[in-house]
């Protein structure tokens, strides 16, 4: 499964992932037109046992995640990867694989679904991971 917190840039980039793998996408603030206008602005996602709550913009959580239930929430919006962890979830922002913004790296998350633990890697789409 593919999951995309947003900024998509057009919807050829979602037919492209959607040929590699099933996506779960939600709107981001740069993403505009009929394409954009179809996708959610949130979304949730079921890989396993566990159940990822997705939105652009993590200040926008208007949930408390760990009582909903999700133990993960997967956020864009500042480009910058992150993990973080509290009462229980995961906060993960993958960075952005696009064109790079704010001198930051360009990157994407890969996370291996466990039931008790997640196994997360970010990876320097010029190269280099990191867990």
């Amino acid at each position: 499964m593919i999951i995309h917190a947003g900024d998509i840039g057009g919807q050829e980039i979602l037919d492209a992932l959607q040929a590699l793998a099933p996506v779960i996408a939600v709107r981001g603030n740069t993403d505009h037109g009929s394409w954009a206008d179809a996708l959610p602005e949130t979304a949730v996602a079921e890989a396993g046992p566990a159940r990822i709550y997705v939105l652009h913009d993590v200040h926008a959580l208007d949930l408390d995640a760990a009582a909903a239930g999700f133990r993960m929430v997967v956020s864009g919006h500042s480009h910058k990867p992150e993990r973080t962890e509290r009462y229980g979830v995961v906060y993960l922002n993958p960075g952005s694989a696009g064109p790079r913004r704010f001198q930051l790296p360009i990157t994407l998350a890969r996370v291996e679904v466990r039931d008790a633990d997640w196994d997360i890697e970010f990876i320097d789409l010029s190269g280099h991971s990191t867990k």
